[in-house]
């Protein structure tokens, strides 16, 4: 079963990886002055406290400025803005959670609720043109009080039988004795304690 998954998650590697060859030879025979942008998982699922990628590639002749942005039901959030070599502008909502990266992409640590939505990336060439990608993030909460609530109704159940058990096994012993002294009765005999 995992090597299959692995399998699965190696021949999709290889598939991104010869579409974005395939993409940037197309791009170098273009004339100058284009940019073109590509967003190989535009779906992440995520736990809570988790970093992810957010991986994009981009081609451009001249120099391009990236901006990303997140919206959620929160609003829009500006997270990062750099031009290609020479500045990061990062929002200080995100500033000691995001790296960036050359190829575009950036990475959020630890991600939380809030961090669930739509990323938005624009790629701005110095010509004019511009190339746009969105990516959707869904962050899921690990429910510990779920685990909880089995656990102690495991325990309840668990004590609850162990009681019947004892009250089962008194029962039959004092039915036991009663048959016995009745028994010892009706034939005259005394019983012997």
């Amino acid at each position: 079963m995992v090597e299959a998954f692995l399998l699965s998650q190696i021949i999709n590697v290889y598939v991104v990886f010869k579409y974005v060859c395939y993409f940037y030879k197309k791009h170098k025979e273009k004339a100058p002055g284009g940019v073109s942008l590509v967003v190989p998982q535009p779906n992440i699922n995520a736990t809570v406290a988790q970093n992810i990628l957010l991986s994009v590639e981009y081609f451009c002749r001249g120099v391009a400025t990236i901006e990303w942005k997140h919206v959620s039901s929160w609003g829009t959030t500006s997270i990062v803005e750099w031009r290609s070599g020479n500045y990061v502008n990062i929002s200080t909502v995100y500033k000691d959670r995001v790296t960036t990266f050359e190829n575009g992409s950036i990475q959020l640590r630890n991600v939380g609720m809030r961090d669930a939505g739509y990323y938005f990336v624009t790629v701005m060439e110095e010509h004019g043109t511009n190339a746009y990608g969105t990516i959707v993030v869904n962050v899921y909460e690990i429910i510990y009080e779920d685990l909880h609530f089995v656990a102690v109704l495991f325990a309840f159940l668990a004590a609850v039988s162990a009681i019947l058990i004892c009250f089962m096994w008194l029962c039959n012993k004092s039915l036991h004795l009663f048959q016995k002294k009745t028994t010892h009765k009706l034939t005259g005999i005394s019983p012997k304690l």
